[in-house]
């Protein structure tokens, strides 16, 4: 539901995007060192603030850029899923193993080092899940436990979505898994995202709160996501949220303050990929209802897109910009607000950036009329893109890793 724009396999553009962070920033393992994993342990409240950035994709902002414009302190990095050849170990996006990832442990320490932290997001929208591809849950612990170990983690977030929350024993095998790495890692913030809905949740969702309560596993935090399903505005989202706490409550028989203590909230900024428009009113309402009644987590997809596009509303849904007029990481700021921080004042934008993010592309702009053949390039949101096949009106970065067009990154 949430990642439309989100999978792809740009760890070039990562390298690009923190280049300037300096070689010391970056272990020669790509391991963020345990003396320095272990002084950077945030406050379970900023875990909970955490919103979504892609380091490897979606021109991936400098995080310490965003960390010294707004006063965010964590990030959720996402996505951890198995390898797009097949097999249950961990990979950045399908393609790029964590065993021998450099990229995304630069990135970890350039925040360490800034007194931040992250917590790392497995599955999303699209792509296989280790889930699915390992046998049982004590091997998808196992592949989970090398994420955590590579990067000396202290949050993980179990994103439960299309297709894998739809398949029982994938299900069992994730929140299996997140039982597991909860008993195995003490202190671990634990938070399973999946689909909202006007009921708080859908049948799928439903089944894995029964998976949970099956396995007696509970985790810090149960959010649902409150966009791409006939969603419009904040009001809808509130009644949402309202909801998901029956849910909680009739499921683990919790109190209305137990259940909300344990719910969170994960938005997505701007247009949605249905169409829905999401503005800084809306956040600021959806953060005012979680913090009136003590609600456990809010974040939102995501940290790439947090920026205006140009046009301001491009019509479109981008991964790399909002489609709302905005200044720069000003979403980011709700989430700093939930974690009890305040973040710093930015005067609104007086005109709109001249160019999308990224820089000036050499190649000529998409347009839905032209038709495009296998090898052709094109500009779109500022970055650079390749026709894999025939095409015609399929636009640039709203379909995926398997969509006709590979992202070349930011030009």
């Amino acid at each position: 539901m949430k990642r439309l724009q989100a999978l792809g396999s740009g760890v070039a553009a990562a390298a690009l995007a923190f280049a300037g962070l300096g070689a010391a920033a970056v272990l020669g393992t790509g391991q963020a060192s345990g003396a320095t994993a272990a002084s950077s342990a945030l406050s379970n409240q900023w875990y909970a603030a955490a919103p979504y950035l892609m380091p490897t994709d979606n021109n991936p902002p400098d995080a310490t850029a965003i960390m010294d414009a707004t006063g965010l302190k964590a990030f959720q990095l996402a996505f951890i899923l198995a390898p797009n050849g097949g097999g249950c170990s961990p990979t950045w996006g399908g393609t790029s193993a964590v065993s021998s990832d450099t990229a995304v442990g630069g990135v970890i320490s350039a925040i360490r080092a800034k007194g931040g932290d992250v917590s790392v997001s497995i599955g999303g929208y699209g792509g296989t899940k280790l889930g699915q591809a390992c046998s049982d849950a004590s091997s998808t612990a196992a592949a989970y436990q090398q994420v955590i170990t590579k990067y000396q983690l202290h949050a993980i977030d179990f994103d439960l979505e299309e297709p894998e929350y739809e398949n029982t024993a994938a299900v069992a095998h994730e929140i299996g898994a997140a039982k597991i790495l909860q008993q195995n890692n003490p202190g671990l913030f634990v938070s399973v995202t999946t689909a909202g809905t006007a009921a708080g949740t859908g049948w799928f969702g439903q089944q894995m709160l029964n998976e949970a309560k099956s396995q007696g596993f509970t985790p810090n935090n149960f959010s649902i996501m409150p966009f791409d399903g006939g969603f419009n505005g904040a009001a809808s989202q509130t009644a949402a949220l309202t909801a998901f706490n029956g849910l909680l409550k009739t499921t683990f028989g919790w109190d209305t303050a137990t259940a909300y203590a344990h719910e969170g909230f994960s938005g997505m900024n701007g247009r949605s990929d249905s169409g829905e428009y999401f503005y800084q009113a809306d956040f600021q309402t959806v953060l005012d209802y979680a913090t009136s009644h003590g609600m456990g987590r809010f974040t939102f997809w995501s940290l790439n897109r947090d920026r205006q596009c140009n046009p301001p509303d491009n019509g479109t849904t981008s991964g790399v910009c909002s489609s709302v007029p905005q200044s720069s990481w000003e979403f980011a700021k709700y989430s700093v607000k939930f974690a009890g921080a305040t973040p710093p004042s930015t005067p609104p934008p007086t005109t709109p950036p001249t160019s999308p993010p990224g820089g000036t592309c050499t190649v000529g702009e998409w347009t839905a009329s032209a038709v495009y053949v296998g090898g052709n390039e094109v500009a779109h949101n500022g970055h650079k893109w390749k026709a894999k096949w025939w095409t015609t009106n399929e636009e640039p970065g709203t379909t995926g890793e398997w969509g006709v067009w590979q992202d070349e990154g930011a030009c």
